[in-house]
């Protein structure tokens, strides 16, 4: 099912679902038991402009230590539970908004319904996740292999076990590191269900490797109207994920607002440090809360053409360079003002 029709599920003080947001998640990487370390690192993504964050509970500590997290932060909390059924039922007493679990790992039916039992009472949503690393040996008998038909089966198999329960406030994850797969499956499911989708490369890699691989399967599936909610997996802090996540969804035209920062690639016209003043604004440019776009040019020669699509933008000469707003070049700025220049800009900007 596309994204505008889909069911809205509410996470907290947050809905997905039936056209509203495509709501950005991330995982902490903290013990969840050291409550300090874990508030610390979601208040860091709540300032990158993470929407939903994910917590492992892996221990009593750790539910218990949901509780004491959920008084400091203001996003959804979301609760990863993996194999005991007693911790996701200790998490949403202890205030969790949502649980992950794979119903086919849960520790049996009778566990299982002890689980929605307690998420129905409260009316907490589940999330029904299925990765391709852990598919049933006999659909992979049955596909001969890993396959997306055999993921969107697992899935939906998972999703009739919560339903045969009662219970129908559902969000589907189904993840693969291979990015091709993970289209195909979620190009099969989002035909099959009217359940929000979580959406996601899984194990993706590093911030170079998992930024590639997350932008090309994310992009290809967000830009189909398939997808809810989204996390980009790297392996590295998770605050990369944010950036990049953003990235994407604005790409794509999914989400407005922050500034876009373009460049031009350099050549032997280049005079300036290009590459580490391209750098600086946009890290500087998340301070401002702005929809435009900034163009950072390496010359004089080019920049202003360059640049005219920008809202306003700079180029670098030798030993100065070009404040330029929609294409005209507003005056010149020597070398080491630039930036200073650019930021007062910005201070000051008026559409």
């Amino acid at each position: 099912m596309f994204r505008d029709n889909t069911k809205v599920i509410q996470i907290g003080n947050r809905v997905i679902g039936g056209g509203n947001t495509i709501l950005i998640q991330s995982m902490t990487n903290t013990p969840t038991e050291d409550v300090e370390a874990t508030v610390a690192q979601i208040h860091a993504l709540e300032a990158a402009d993470c929407e939903i964050i994910r917590c492992t509970v892996p221990t009593e500590a750790a539910a218990k230590a949901i509780g004491e997290i959920k008084k400091q932060i203001s996003i959804p909390l979301v609760a990863d539970i993996h194999f005991d059924y007693k911790m996701a039922i200790a998490a949403m007493e202890n205030g969790a908004d949502k649980i992950r679990i794979n119903p086919g790992n849960i520790g049996g039916e009778e566990k299982l319904k002890a689980v929605v039992a307690v998420a129905k009472e409260r009316n907490i949503p589940i999330r029904v996740g299925v990765n391709s690393g852990s598919l049933e040996k006999e659909l992979v008998e049955k596909y001969h292999g890993v396959t997306a038909e055999g993921i969107v089966e697992s899935a939906l198999d998972k999703v009739r076990m919560i339903e045969g329960c009662g219970y129908d406030n559902l969000v589907i994850s189904i993840k693969s590191s291979d990015v091709l797969m993970c289209i195909k499956a979620h190009e099969l499911i989002a035909q099959k269900t009217n359940y929000p989708l979580h959406v996601g490369i899984t194990e993706s890699g590093t911030i170079y490797s998992g930024n590639i691989k997350s932008s090309v399967g994310l992009g290809i599936i967000l830009n189909q109207g398939i997808g809810d909610t989204i996390r980009v997996s790297l392996t590295g802090n998770p605050v990369e994920e944010i950036k990049t996540a953003k990235m994407i969804l604005r790409t794509l035209g999914l989400r407005k607002g922050g500034i876009e920062v373009v460049s031009c690639p350099t050549c032997g016209r280049t005079k300036i440090d290009l590459i580490g003043l391209a750098n600086q604004v946009e890290t500087m440019v998340e301070e401002f809360p702005l929809d435009i776009k900034v163009a950072v040019m390496g010359c004089v020669v080019n920049g202003p053409g360059e640049a005219k699509e920008a809202d306003i933008g700079i180029a670098g000469g030798t030993g100065e360079g070009l404040l330029i707003k929609k294409g005209q070049i507003v005056r010149k700025v020597p070398e080491e003002e630039l930036l200073a220049v650019l930021r007062h800009e910005l201070e000051n900007w008026q559409a």
